[in-house]
């Protein structure tokens, strides 16, 4: 039987996207908004923590907004996959124990922060997410590396460690650097992944800039992984005044059943498919999350193919 396919998107508290008018008229709080994004999507990406770590009762929240088949993936914390991070969003205790200097600069890299540090914000990390997962509402882990992590030797080998970061967690990688997958490496790209039990990010995204990685459509674990960020070349790497102006990109309809095949195809090789859509400006990603629900459902060949449904309202 085919995978089953869960669509959502990236972001349910994105500003523009609530300014946008799509929650009900008047729904302002936390709770209600997660309350009804759940009620019309399976799944979705939540990117907050990539940029601090909570205390673990947040996540307990989450699990108490939402019905027991939801599933939530969680973007991992800036200083787990070599970014920066402001030293002003660490915890109070670590950002103390680091040099004076450091402790108000916006852009602390892990080298700054050394071993220690990093280990206890992995842990804090673990612990954060604790009650996504024991709920069984955690989907992945995302790993989303900078254009400087590289198909390197060194790189490579800490890919390999990653499952010591986070035990009993899925974690999918998403790379943001050519080399990984050009023509040299794509083959012991993904045979790495494999050996470590990564999930390999399928992305869709402009192309021919140095972080472009191409539209490959392949799963190497039972859990396969689409995100969508939109075919916006002039402003994928052009700096905005926030992240959802990246972004700012409509997929058509045409654009969108390009993908349907190639995810029908991680479907047959996968036990479970996640598509999320990163196009986060305005109502887009909602938009486009229900309209390739919509596709993925239209009956092929062999008969109607079975898909986690967004609700149509």
């Amino acid at each position: 039987m085919a995978a089953a396919i869960a669509t959502g998107v990236t972001s349910w508290t994105e500003k523009s996207l609530v300014d946008s008018g799509w929650y009900p008229k008047g729904m302002r709080s936390s709770e209600g908004k997660l309350r009804y994004y759940a009620s019309q999507f399976p799944i979705v990406e939540n990117d907050s923590m990539y940029y601090a770590v909570p205390p673990p009762e947040r996540a307990a929240l989450w699990v108490e907004r939402t019905p027991p088949d939801f599933t939530m993936n969680v973007k991992a914390f800036a200083s787990l996959t070599e970014h920066y991070t402001d030293a002003r969003r660490l915890p109070v205790d670590l950002r103390s124990a680091l040099a004076v200097e450091l402790r108000d600069d916006p852009r602390v890299y892990p080298k700054d922060l050394g071993p220690e540090i990093v280990a206890e914000l992995s842990r804090r990390f673990r612990a954060a997410i604790e009650p996504l997962r024991v709920t069984g509402r955690l989907g992945v882990v995302l790993f989303q590396y900078p254009v400087w992590f590289t198909a390197s030797r060194e790189d490579e080998q800490k890919l390999l460690h990653l499952a010591e970061l986070l035990p009993d967690c899925r974690i999918a990688i998403e790379f943001r650097n050519a080399t990984w997958m050009n023509e040299r490496h794509q083959r012991r790209t993904l045979d790495l992944l494999r050996e470590a039990g990564l999930v390999y990010t399928c992305v869709d995204e402009p192309q021919g800039f140095p972080s472009s990685i191409p539209p490959v459509a392949v799963a190497t674990t039972d859990i396969a992984l689409v995100r969508f960020h939109g075919r916006s070349a002039s402003r994928w790497r052009r700096p905005s005044r926030t992240a959802s102006e990246r972004f700012r990109y409509l997929y058509s309809t045409d654009e969108l059943r390009e993908w349907v095949p190639r995810i029908r195809r991680l479907a047959d090789d996968a036990a479970s498919v996640h598509v999320l859509m990163n196009n986060c400006y305005s109502d887009y990603a909602v938009r486009n999350a229900r309209e390739m629900a919509m596709l993925l459902e239209q009956p092929t060949a062999s008969g109607v193919f079975r898909t986690v449904e967004a609700v149509i309202s």
